[in-house]
């Protein structure tokens, strides 16, 4: 099978999967924020923003090691895997530990308890990364999406009967708890892992140089993406963490089940081509168009939409999340196209250009957080992170495609040049439809949606490029 129905059809599986996931726990998060209060929606916040951090010093950058590495033997995978669980410990313990302190510095005692029952996730989330990325490896797709649906679709119900009957945030805690668990058991059954006797630290050494960059770069990419969290919880208090995280997860949504479709893709499939850096061109250019094409009308509908979403997903609760949603829309469609540069670079082998290009992003990343915090005002923090994402997209880009590719990158702009033209349309029809007002949220959505929808066909009738989805609905 030629790279392209590799990448076809685990595009298509990917899909599926992904959307009934999607669509589970879009019910599942609208339940629990009509159960919850902002307050605790933003203590959980807090703690799970060092959880990642754990999360990523288990991770060590074995997991795209593993699926890059085409030599290692089973062997080198059992070994690989006793390092990761020994790690797991060691950095669950830690995790425990460093309860203490986050504790301290937020000046709120149940941060220790939290995190003595969360080191539980920590554990088994680190000891999942070599059964996980053996299924990728194998491209079974189909797989790795059914586990994460069956997982998220039982516990979210569990998740949601414990809320239900009064467990505040600690339903929050056993949702983390339990995904972990079930995830790894799953996954380690099916990723067929062979425990051999004896281990040998040169197994570690195959995959040392490419896990070690890829390490640096996910360390860096934890603090620009996640001092927002720390900063705001410390600064701005728990409620408007609260009101700030709903946001930005609600605004990642589309950026994270759009592009999860392709990218976790690109990586396996591609990698197999790691040598013929023109095929991997050819193939990415087609990527970058589609997320591009789709994020262009998600982007502006969420931005003029952002009043009817909210409330329709969590209720007038969560009314003060609408300012700072409707700001943050307006990156969708950039990060929706910067979310699959990672996988590039690793099908490359350019992972020490990934770790580069992730430094200067987040000196961007964090001037902007650093700012809105100073101002104490989480509508510049969102200002300042549009532009930071502007500027991260231009510096990354210029890279790959400059450095990895050996191309022109004013062309490679160029070629995107429709979809500015698409974008202004959609906004002009939106403008012109806010002179009429709807009260109710749900006809307001969709009349909207159906404007939106409109504009954007027009929009690609005007510039041809109907003919993209066209070939794409084909094939």
């Amino acid at each position: 099978m030629d790279d392209k129905s590799k990448l076809k059809r685990g595009i298509l599986v990917t899909f599926v999967a992904k959307y009934s996931n999607v669509f589970a726990q879009l019910i599942i998060n609208s339940v629990l924020a009509r159960l919850l209060m902002p307050q605790e929606f933003g203590i959980i916040a807090v703690i799970t923003v060092f959880i990642a951090f754990f999360n990523m010093l288990g991770d060590m950058g074995v997991g795209p090691a593993i699926i890059q590495n085409k030599s290692l033997k089973k062997k080198d995978i059992s070994d690989i895997f006793k390092f990761t669980v020994v790690a797991a410990i060691v950095i669950a313990v830690g995790f425990a530990l460093f309860s203490f302190f986050i504790a301290y510095f937020y000046e709120n005692k149940i941060y220790i308890k939290l995190g003595f029952l969360l080191s539980i996730s920590v554990f088994f989330s680190i000891c999942n990364i070599v059964p996980n990325a053996l299924i990728y490896k194998r491209q079974n797709f189909r797989l790795a999406g059914s586990i994460n649906i069956i997982v998220n679709v039982f516990i979210g119900i569990i998740t949601i009967t414990l809320a239900f009957n009064g467990w505040s945030y600690y339903s929050l805690v056993m949702d983390s708890i339990l995904k972990s668990l079930f995830i790894f058991i799953l996954t380690f059954k099916f990723s067929r892992i062979k425990i051999k006797k004896g281990y040998s630290p040169e197994s570690i050494k195959k995959i040392k140089q490419y896990s070690s960059y890829q390490f640096l770069f996910n360390f860096i990419n934890y603090f620009s993406r996640n001092l927002d969290n720390i900063l705001v919880g410390k600064f701005l208090g728990s409620s408007t963490l609260g009101y700030y995280d709903k946001a930005y997860k609600l605004m990642l949504y589309p950026v994270q089940n759009l592009t999860n479709v392709i990218t976790p893709v690109l990586h396996p499939v591609l990698s197999e081509y790691q040598d013929q850096i023109e095929v991997i061109y050819e193939s990415y250019i087609k990527v970058v168009k589609i997320l591009a094409y789709i994020g262009v009308f998600v982007s502006a509908y969420c931005f003029f939409s952002s009043r009817e979403i909210i409330r329709i997903m969590y209720g007038s609760n969560w009314d003060a999340s609408i300012p700072i949603f409707r700001i943050l829309s307006m990156t969708i469609i950039i990060q929706m196209i910067l979310s699959s540069i990672g996988s590039i670079f690793q099908a490359t082998g350019y992972v020490n250009k990934l770790f580069s290009t992730g430094v200067v992003s987040a000196c961007f990343t964090i001037t902007a957080i650093v700012t809105g915090v100073v101002t104490r005002n989480i509508e510049i923090l969102g200002y300042g992170l549009v532009v930071a994402f502007v500027l991260n997209f231009i510096q990354c880009f210029y890279v790959l495609i400059t450095q990895v590719f050996h191309k022109n990158f004013g062309s490679f702009l160029f070629g995107l040049r429709n979809i500015f033209i698409i974008g202004i349309i959609m906004v002009i029809g939106y403008l012109l439809m806010s002179r009429v007002y709807i009260s109710n949220v749900l006809l307001s959505a969709i009349a909207k949606f159906i404007i939106g929808t409109i504009t954007y066909l027009i929009g690609l009738i005007i510039t041809k490029e109907y003919k993209l989805f066209k070939n794409i609905i084909k094939k």
